[in-house]
């Protein structure tokens, strides 16, 4: 089988490995340039994107912010897996928030700004302390701002003064003290078949997913089923087939969406060592119409994301259980270079393996590994 990937980075790099035990050919495209590319090595293949697209069994996506032109290219084909309408959710805040709504699942306050002048009628309506965020291409930290008092407003406003609003609107939301961040990673076949993952932890730092626990400590059976509920409903409502990720915030005994993610998810990494079928040998099953695969866990995990700099040296491999995922970048700021998979028998044998890779892991690219480790040290 062929399948043609959106989007050339890490996703469909592993997507790529992960396909090719089962006989599946992934290509992607560079949706810069418009080539398409061997997802592993990067190297321009000598075929044409038409080529590929008529080629192509199932078509895919690794991210959501595909250039509509090239988006509306492919689903002409008949190909494209998730839907366009899917897509469109997961890369448009005020489409999220709609898909929310209709279906009636808990999430953020909220207020649509087309106008900066309208953000002191968003304090009126939500409060002081307000997570500001552009409609489209925000992801990692970028695209949001934070106002925690109304001084702050007119330093906000020039920020957004060069932005078109009415093009790409705001997304206000009320800024919330919640308990935790956990996820949800499911993959659903063309035939109905849905196969989910354990609810995980995550943490972030400067907006950005540093480390993701697997899985998550401290789940009560009804947070499960309010997460699997949730997905269930979005995932029907989208007659979606892949891989999908939600990400919650958790406030007691309830579970608020915080976004969606219409594909293979950072906080489903974990999987490739920690469950018996990663997410991204599922994507590929869904959308080749394969019988899914199990998600059941093989052993507790964290993943620790590589951020902004060069992959660890390779002594950290002798620490047990410790499995490296480079992804073949040049470091820059804030880009995720790689991550790493632990795998332990409880949550203190990872915290333990934590504590070990601090000799390779500076503190500076690690700023949460440590209280991390102590953390999970502590739990029974």
């Amino acid at each position: 089988m062929n399948v043609l990937i959106l989007g050339s980075g890490q996703l469909a790099r592993m997507m790529a490995l992960a396909g090719v035990p089962l006989g599946i050919e992934v290509r992607a495209v560079d949706v810069g340039t418009l080539k398409v590319v061997n997802p592993i090595d990067k190297k321009v293949m000598a075929i044409h994107l038409e080529t590929a697209i008529e080629a192509a069994d199932a078509i895919s996506v690794e991210f959501e912010h595909i250039p509509e032109p090239l988006l509306e290219q492919v689903n002409r084909s008949g190909k494209l897996m998730p839907s366009v309408e899917s897509i469109a959710a997961g890369a448009d805040r005020v489409k999220e928030k709609a898909l929310l709504d209709k279906l009636d699942i808990a999430n953020c306050p909220y207020m649509i700004v087309d106008d900066a002048a309208k953000l002191e009628q968003a304090v009126e309506q939500l409060g002081e302390k307000l997570i500001i965020k552009a409609s489209r291409d925000g992801y990692d930290g970028y695209g949001q701002w934070r106002l925690s008092s109304k001084e702050q407003l007119p330093e906000i406003k020039q920020a957004l003064a060069e932005l078109d609003l009415k093009k790409v609107p705001l997304v206000v939301e009320k800024m919330l003290s919640f308990e935790r961040e956990v996820s949800l990673v499911g993959a659903r076949g063309k035939n109905g078949q849905v196969a989910l993952y354990p609810l995980v932890e995550n943490l972030h730092h400067q907006g950005q997913l540093h480390t993701c626990v697997a899985p998550a400590p401290a789940i009560t059976p009804e947070l499960v089923t309010q997460a699997e509920q949730i997905f269930t409903a979005l995932a029907s409502e989208l007659n979606y087939v892949g891989v999908l990720a939600v990400e919650f915030f958790q406030m007691g005994d309830s579970l608020l969406v915080n976004e969606i993610a219409p594909r293979v998810h950072n906080s489903g990494h974990w999987s490739m060592q920690g469950a018996d079928t990663c997410q991204f040998e599922n994507h590929l099953r869904a959308i080749c119409e394969l019988p899914l695969g199990s998600t059941q866990v093989l052993a507790p995990s964290v993943m620790l994301n590589v951020i902004g700099c060069d992959l660890p040296p390779k002594d950290m491999l002798s620490v047990p259980r410790t499995h490296l995922h480079g992804y073949m970048k040049t470091p820059r700021s804030k880009r995720k270079m790689g991550h790493i998979n632990i795998t332990g028998n409880d949550y203190a044998d990872l915290g333990q393996a934590m504590q070990k890779l601090q000799k390779w892991l500076p503190k500076s690219y690690f700023p949460t590994l440590n209280s991390e480790a102590e953390r999970l040290l502590q739990i029974k």
